[in-house]
């Protein structure tokens, strides 16, 4: 009797425990069933995305680095710490000196200030105390490219590696008083060159320098007077206009004083020195936002009337100008508050948008009294004093500004006139491993499918003669001849053919009609079409009226080897050369009809 019972018991411990297993082994699978059901939503969620691979853009394999560059890190740590790095023009006085001064009083940031009088900026960091371990000071006339390329570089090596977080565009002069233009080191207009052309160059040079800074901004400092959708900037002659910027077009150099090719006016040039940047930081937006991460924005910080800008209008405007400005127009700003608004471009991180002109709306119009504050005091448009922090706004910019033809234009030859080297605008695209190695593979093939098309009709010159290939285009023409279309094609392409023509089967009729004419041969469309007699040349309408031939026109012993290394690199890829000469190459290829003639 208690043998049975203790067997009854066992077996129903074995039964429980086997149940408790079954259930135990159930859950897991549901467990994991449930997990992999949420990594492929959460797979196909990231998929899904236009960003889906860019987290892995930065991926790299770990650096092992040198004690050079560990000791470079060292000193980069040692200089910055953990604070950004701001470069910022023209902060000896006026708004620059302002914004200078609530960057540092963050103890945020680390200041280079580029200046065209470095004793006078010393001497101002001593009379504001400017915290001299977070601010540096560099030479750099505006007047001269030279020095614009000298101060960049002489910025990289104080760099150390280290992004820049910021770059403040705000240098500028104004001179409207003068009758006649003055002249930079580099023979253009000066206000042009100090307040666009400069700092167009310097961006170029400093782009791919804030690529990997986690949050990188380009402030333009613009002005109502370049955006004539405003009564300040449309109202008031002259009006900031660029006309087809036949000035540039022509290079710009002295006598030329404006970029539309007319006659110079000083208030002028300084208007269309601020819609030029405005302009150009609506296109650097467009073309380098998305693949470098920069954001580019322009701002008003409203009509500062009390400042050194003015130094060079005569003594009555620089008296009467701030009062009118605070007490008929409202559009009155001190220097204290605009230093207060493009501190908030490049540190509020509502700034962090690109592509946008901002601007603040002004509070209660300064010494209207009380009456203002009780209706809130809000002005609407921009400028105005007051309106604090929270009144900033994306401003319209006019057609003008918006004129992306002309920004083409204006990016083009501004370019040609500083010597700028700007860097590739590339997308980002998949690391994946895959989309490489078709590309690699595909690449040789579109090389030479492209080189046959333009063998047939290779365009035409600036001039109207016709673009002639290369000798190594020549020579990759009759490789691929030979070998692709004579060897391959009859052996291995021609099984190609007939499989492709059993598996896709015959291009439809509606594919290969519908034409509303019958296509001219060639040589009719370049007879009617033939280059200027001045420019052309005897071999020119050879080439151009001759049917082509089965040769190819090897000009000397060069030429023809040039051509053999060619085929030899295709025919044996991963092979060897001979160490011999040229005429006793480890190969010979035999091609019926197709022969090398050496014209004299």
């Amino acid at each position: 009797f208690f043998f049975q019972q203790r067997t009854q018991a066992t077996t129903s411990s074995t039964q429980l425990l086997t149940h408790n297993h079954s259930r135990y082994t159930a859950y897991n699978t549901h467990l994991n069933f449930t997990m992999i059901r949420k990594s492929i939503a959460l797979l196909a969620l990231v998929v899904a995305s236009a960003d889906a691979f860019k987290f892995m853009s930065n991926w790299q394999p770990p650096k092992i680095l040198t004690d050079e560059q560990k000791v470079k890190m060292a000193d980069m740590e040692e200089r910055f710490g953990d604070k950004k790095l701001v470069v910022i023009t023209g902060c000896s006085s006026g708004l620059g000196r302002q914004t200078v001064k609530n960057l540092l009083a963050t103890n945020k940031y680390h200041v280079v200030g580029a200046v065209r009088d470095v004793e006078k900026m010393e001497a101002v960091a001593e009379i504001e105390e400017f915290d001299m371990d977070n601010f540096h000071i560099m030479e750099c006339e505006l007047n001269s490219f030279e020095s614009v390329e000298k101060f960049c570089d002489e910025l990289e090596e104080y760099q150390l590696g280290k992004p820049i977080d910021r770059l403040l565009c705000n240098a500028g002069v104004y001179q409207p008083s003068l009758p006649y233009a003055k002249w930079s080191v580099d023979g253009h207009e000066q206000t042009m060159q100090i307040n666009f052309l400069s700092h167009f160059l310097m961006v170029s040079k400093l782009i791919d320098r804030m690529r990997d800074a986690p949050d990188p901004r380009v402030v333009m400092v613009g002005s109502v007077t370049g955006n004539d959708n405003t009564v300040g900037g449309g109202g008031v002659y002259p009006i900031a206009d660029l006309k087809n910027l036949d000035g540039f077009k022509a290079g710009f150099n002295n006598p030329v004083a404006m970029a539309d090719g007319y006659g110079f006016i000083g208030a002028k040039a300084y208007k269309d020195s601020k819609l030029s940047l405005m302009m150009m930081s609506n296109f650097l937006h467009a073309k380098y936002n998305k693949n470098t991460g920069i954001a580019f924005s322009s701002i008003y910080p409203g009509c500062i009337a009390e400042t050194p800008l003015f130094r060079e209008k005569r003594a009555w405007f620089r008296k009467y100008f701030p009062i009118f400005m605070k007490y008929i127009t409202g559009g009155y700003v001190g220097v204290e508050e605009a230093g207060q608004r493009l501190f908030q471009v490049a540190h509020d991180p509502r700034c962090s948008k690109s592509g946008v002109y901002w601007s603040w709306n002004g509070g209660p119009r300064e010494g209207r009294g009380a009456a203002a504050l009780e209706k809130s005091g809000q002005i609407s448009g921009g400028g105005g004093a007051g309106g604090g922090w929270d009144s900033i706004y994306e401003n319209d910019q006019s057609d003008k500004v918006n004129n992306l033809e002309l920004c083409v234009d204006l990016f083009k030859t501004a370019t040609d006139i500083t010597g700028a080297q700007w860097p590739d605008a590339k997308t980002f695209t998949s690391p994946c491993p895959t989309l490489k190695v078709i590309s690699t593979i595909s690449e040789n093939m579109i090389a030479r499918e492209e080189l046959k098309r333009m063998a047939e009709r290779p365009g035409f010159n600036a001039d109207g003669t016709p673009i002639k290939l290369g000798k190594r285009r020549k020579a990759a023409l009759i490789a691929d001849k030979v070998i692709v279309k004579g060897v391959l094609g009859n052996t291995v392409g021609r099984v190609g053919k007939v499989a492709g023509r059993l598996l896709l089967g015959k291009v439809p009729e509606t594919a290969t009609t519908g034409s509303f004419q019958e296509e001219k041969p060639l040589e009719e469309e370049q007879n009617a079409t033939p280059p200027s007699k001045e420019t052309s040349s005897p071999v020119a309408e050879i080439e151009i009226t001759q049917p082509p031939t089965k040769t190819i026109d090897i000009v000397n012993q060069d030429d023809k080897s040039a051509l053999e290394e060619e085929i030899f690199d295709q025919v044996f890829a991963n092979g060897k050369k001979s160490d011999h000469s040229s005429k006793e190459k480890e190969w010979k290829v035999d091609v019926e009809e197709k022969e090398l003639a050496t014209a004299s």
